[in-house]
């Protein structure tokens, strides 16, 4: 344990909102915190960058909600405004050949029923949905609740779908969306994931798609990570690759990339699962969690920002197995006469994402004379520091994956939006959730004993 006569002090690797809002909890407390970035910026996977010929655009995480608490608090710490992004005129989805055309209202109408269906057993499932395993710890739950909540994290999330009741266009309209919020084959995605999404948006899927698709802020991500660390006292040391972390019971040690050791009280990792092979771990991590890392999470897609000629308010679909699966208008450039969209695929090997002859064989599909003037993004799954885009789940995943990072019996931590309890991987209010609680359990460790305290200097 530490001294009680001097601040413990903890290391944490990544400066990302999960890793900024735990340097903030623990300094607030009074340790000593040391931050160690890979890259060349603060932000991880959320990312305001200029793009498109200077236009400001998210690389990474984008929207956010006042029905998601951690980041909402957090917005209104620092007083960050929000807006929406624009309504939609036209709506185009594809299916076996066939564009068919509507509004957007004829398209959540044509989704809502698939999405009643996929997210069925929601409310059982997850009473309290930042507390996801607890049907499994309460003694008194049915074991057949029990027993269909465990085989729910099998098999695919669109099985619920293949039982003769829902027609081939169905399917693939279903596909379409899930195919760009797994961000990767829903052949492979855990059902319970899209569950759980339900459950944090009170298990109507027209709140989901507001809290995932509809607000962002007026300053950008970039406004909000950077008033965090502006509150950090730390120094965040960036271009500083961690190589080698030693945790033991009663503290770390780690290996930077230029070969300095750095010894702290305590280490928390706020790297995503795709970026964990990076790092040599002594003693090594148990056998489940280093399995967890081999199979690697569903996030094998990607985002991409298109600029096209004129003025165009449209949402697309496609199944997975086309470059893009959620098409959408996100800015009208009235000095341009052009429309910035933006667009997810299941499979980043699909499109180039700067290339505008692939954008425009994406584009293509749905047949409703979109011109790419532009386009844009970051190859998150190229990336070496996240190996994928927000963590989704695969089939059995949800019992044998994330939750498997939350105990440990030494001084190493894993904090981030791919741990988290509650918006688990998808949005930037996982991050801060995860930043912030494994933070004050680890305070629990380090706090001296009662009548005791650490000096203020």
């Amino acid at each position: 344990m530490p001294d009680n006569t001097s601040h413990p002090s903890v290391i944490v690797v990544g400066a990302g909102f999960a890793g900024l809002t735990a340097a903030r909890e623990l300094e607030g407390i009074g340790v000593d915190v040391r931050i160690f970035e890979a890259r060349d910026r603060i932000g991880g996977r959320a990312w305001t960058a200029e793009c498109l010929g200077g236009h400001t655009l998210e690389m990474g995480a984008t929207w956010v909600h006042w029905m998601q608490p951690f980041v909402w608090t957090e917005i209104t710490r620092y007083n960050q405004g929000i807006f929406p992004s624009p309504d939609i005129d036209d709506a185009y989805w594809y299916s076996r050949g066939t564009v068919h055309r509507g509004t957007e209202h004829d398209l959540d109408t044509a989704l809502s029923r698939l999405q009643a269906k996929i997210l069925e057993d929601s409310r059982e499932f997850f009473p309290f949905p930042h507390d996801p395993m607890a049907i499994l710890n309460d003694p008194v739950t049915d074991p057949d609740l029990v027993a269909r909540f465990l085989a729910a994290d099998e098999g695919s999330v669109l099985d619920c779908l293949r039982n003769g009741e829902y027609s081939d266009e169905d399917i693939d309209l279903a596909d379409s969306y899930w195919s760009a919020g797994y961000q990767g084959n829903t052949a492979t995605a855990s059902p319970l994931m899209a569950k759980h999404w339900g459950a944090l948006s009170d298990h109507r899927s027209s709140l989901m798609d507001e809290q995932t698709l509809r607000f962002k802020l007026t300053n950008g991500m970039r406004g909000l990570y950077q008033a965090i660390a502006d509150d950090v006292r730390a120094d965040i040391s960036l271009n500083t690759p961690v190589q080698r972390i030693v945790h033991t019971a009663d503290g770390a040690e780690v290996t930077l990339v230029d070969g300095t050791v750095e010894r702290a009280d305590a280490v928390i990792v706020t790297a995503p699962i795709g970026a964990l092979q990076h790092i040599e771990f002594h003693p090594p991590l148990p056998e489940e969690q280093q399995e967890v890392i081999s199979d690697g999470t569903n996030s094998t897609g990607f985002k991409i920002w298109i600029k096209v000629a004129g003025h165009r308010s449209v949402i697309a679909g496609a199944p997975g197995d086309n470059p893009i699966s959620l098409l959408r208008s996100e800015k009208m450039l009235s000095d341009e006469d052009a429309t910035i969209m933006v667009g997810f695929g299941s499979n980043h090997e699909a499109i180039v994402l700067d290339d505008i002859a692939s954008a425009q064989r994406a584009l293509d599909v749905w047949d409703a004379d979109l011109t790419v003037l532009d386009c844009g993004g970051h190859d998150w799954v190229a990336d070496k520091w996240s190996g994928q885009t927000w963590a989704t789940l695969r089939s059995g995943q949800f019992f044998n994956g994330w939750s498997r990072f939350h105990t440990t019996d030494t001084r190493l931590r894993f904090a981030g939006a791919d741990y988290a309890k509650g918006w688990n991987g998808v949005v930037v209010d996982g991050a801060i959730e995860s930043g912030i609680s494994t933070a004050r359990i680890l305070l629990t460790e380090l706090r001296p004993q009662r009548g005791r305290s650490w000096p203020t200097e």
